[in-house]
């Protein structure tokens, strides 16, 4: 008898983490839903948002939900999606994590077949 298919759940993130926790609850609820690996977690982000993913998270709101929890979405094994041609990306240093840019249409897709959407 086959597995069913985990659902998709598809977290856009677009607020700013340097004035808002938004994006540090979202990586928190993010990896709380995937590490049970009951669903199939995406995570995108977007605008000032991508900077969540540089070097100098210290610098963010709540940044030890970045430091704790970024690391075990990683372990998920599923890039973070960005747009193409972000121009936030070049503002990163190093980064530890594997990025993905993606199109508009690639993300409309992603949505279309996700199961849940939240959006932060």
């Amino acid at each position: 008898m086959s597995q069913p298919e985990r659902p998709t759940i598809l977290f856009i993130i677009a607020s700013d983490p340097r004035t808002s926790h938004r994006p540090a609850e979202a990586i928190r609820v993010a990896a709380g839903v995937g590490v049970w690996k009951r669903a199939d977690v995406i995570v995108y982000f977007s605008g000032p948002a991508i900077l969540a993913l540089g070097e100098w998270v210290d610098e963010l709101k709540e940044d030890d939900n970045y430091t704790r929890y970024l690391p075990l979405l990683a372990e998920l094994g599923r890039p973070f999606l960005v747009p193409l041609g972000a121009p936030e990306l070049m503002e990163l240093g190093e980064t530890q994590f594997r990025i993905e840019s993606i199109s508009e249409s690639s993300l409309a897709k992603l949505a279309m077949g996700a199961n849940s959407i939240h959006r932060f």
